[in-house]
């Protein structure tokens, strides 16, 4: 199980201003806001981080999200302030009946996905 993710940006507050708009809808929020920022949960945990360096560009991470209605709403946001929209929301079921996702890229070029596993 992971603990935490750190992704390092030379565009830091585009990458700020990017994720804080699409994981509004997934109940995460900036609680960080010194030299790197961290974004955490309404349970209070600090599990994504963004600081300044070099970006890996070839990874892919999920955000979960409480519903379909949310995962639409983050990917409906994603093409803001700097992102572009890959993957529209669907039910993807080759990997299980209620995966719900939509996929995206943030300012650096990463691959974000929303998901929810909640059914319909």
């Amino acid at each position: 199980m992971l603990d935490h993710l750190e992704i390092r940006t030379r565009r830091l507050d585009d990458c700020v201003a990017f994720y804080r708009r699409v994981l509004e809808p997934t109940g995460y929020r900036l609680v960080v806001d010194g030299p790197k920022k961290g974004f955490g949960s309404n349970g209070g945990r600090l599990d994504f981080w963004i600081a300044p360096g070099e970006p890996s560009i070839d990874v892919h991470y999920a955000f979960l999200a409480a519903d379909r209605a949310a995962v639409d709403r983050a990917y409906g946001r994603s093409g803001e302030h700097g992102g572009v929209q890959e993957r529209a929301p669907a039910v993807l079921p080759q990997i299980h009946p209620h995966y719900y996702a939509g996929f995206a890229h943030d300012p650096d070029g990463r691959l974000i996905e929303f998901v929810s596993h909640v059914p319909v």
